[in-house]
């Protein structure tokens, strides 16, 4: 059923310049992380919970610090957020935007010693993966979150309602999801369907993959017919581990990176690569046509959401919980959605897509349908003991490149 376009002239103009922005947008492509090398390997155990969360003095601080992954807001052709800069002037919050995160576990390296104290870590807001959410949350990094401040919380789909990692929502919500997947560049090599198309001879030292180990080895693992959404065994797991050894010790794989891996694309020094869904369209709309062609492999994708924590030592709580409900309001997922091509969690975000574009609200990157998401897999939650074998195990091979 088709919603009629709001009243609201704030939200009218979003959508006028989401539609706009189909055809003007740009990305940052100067990467922000650390290579793969600079990862930092997160015990679970060896943190301590902070004290209690801070005080909120959100009413006399009208601002808010938010961080976030590269290419993950809309952005207009002169480095402004649209819908931040109608945030900002409907609410008189100031909101500094840091695009600090590059991969889950660098960026918790960063952050952790200052989360274990409960102070303020620099962001009243971040964007983390499942995986990550479950850490922050058991170690008692997150803060509650006040539903009354977020009454679009209501507009959460149902299948994102009750994560095993966080029932009923009450630290968190997620911001985005998307697939990990498999891309090549169209002019520069021959198809590439499957994982294993990646270790062919043609791609040699020019193939690139993901510092998140689910993402990678979870392709891998679904290659070899693996169901990494259920009780997969450490056999299981490891045979995929040596498949990608062989790759890196071998040369195949050139770099291990974090969202870092786009500039390797774009300068040609991997022309294949374990790659997240939005960030090809998003390359593709800034070289002007279909350069890179990403799917889902043959053997299945893995399929994840970032979402907002607000940290244990944020003094603007009410301030994050004011910018979460505004970014679920349909309409204005819909235009995020409209720039960076990834499944948006708003129940409500694809009958308002219709009005910036009716073939956005039918790309299957953002709007998937049950077909296109039985491609996917969730890799499952994992026990303490499992994370940390896994995790070290995964980044042994990288620090041994």
């Amino acid at each position: 059923m088709n919603r009629p376009l709001p009243e609201d002239p704030m939200i009218r103009s979003l959508i006028a310049q989401a539609k706009r922005a189909q055809v003007s947008r740009r990305t940052m492509l100067a990467g922000t992380g650390a290579g793969a090398t600079a990862l930092a390997l997160a015990a679970c155990t060896t943190d301590a919970a902070p004290a209690g969360p801070a005080e909120d003095n959100s009413a006399n601080d009208p601002t808010l610090n938010w961080a976030n992954w590269p290419f993950y807001i809309d952005e207009d052709d002169d480095g402004n957020y649209p819908t931040l800069l109608a945030f900002q002037e409907q609410f008189g919050i100031d909101v500094n935007y840091l695009v600090t995160v590059d991969d889950n576990n660098s960026y918790f390296a960063t952050v952790r010693d200052q989360l274990a104290l409960g102070q303020d870590i620099g962001a009243d807001t971040v964007c983390l993966t499942d995986w990550m959410v479950n850490r922050w949350i058991q170690l008692g990094y997150t803060q509650e979150l006040n539903k009354a401040n977020i009454p679009n919380a209501a507009n959460l789909v149902p299948s994102l309602q009750n994560p095993a990692f966080d029932p009923g929502r009450v630290h968190s919500l997620p911001w985005q999801g998307g697939f990990a997947g498999i891309c090549y560049n169209v002019e520069a090599t021959s198809e590439v369907r499957s994982v294993s198309d990646l270790w062919r001879p043609d791609l040699t030292g020019r193939v690139g993959v993901l510092s998140e180990m689910r993402d990678t080895i979870g392709v891998i693992m679904l290659e070899n017919g693996v169901d990494i959404s259920g009780d997969f065994t450490a056999d299981e797991f490891n045979a995929a581990l040596d498949i990608f050894r062989t790759q890196v010790e071998s040369g195949q794989i050139r770099n291990v990176r974090g969202n870092a891996y786009t500039e390797d694309l774009v300068n040609e020094d991997t022309l294949a690569a374990i790659c997240w869904s939005g960030d090809i369209t998003v390359l593709n709309f800034e070289a002007g046509y279909e350069k890179w062609k990403f799917l889902l492999p043959e053997g299945g994708a893995t399929l994840w959401n970032d979402n907002f924590l607000i940290p244990i030592g944020s003094p603007r709580k009410t301030n994050a919980e004011t910018l979460i409900n505004y970014y679920y309001e349909p309409e204005v997922a819909a235009e995020v959605a409209a720039w960076v091509n990834y499944i948006t969690p708003v129940a409500g975000a694809q009958e308002a897509a219709v009005a910036i574009d009716p073939e956005l609200a039918e790309n299957q990157l953002i709007f998937p349908n049950d077909e296109t998401l039985a491609q996917s897999k969730i890799f499952r939650g994992l026990t303490a003991q499992e994370e940390n074998e896994y995790q070290a195990a995964f980044q042994a091979i990288l620090l041994g490149a």
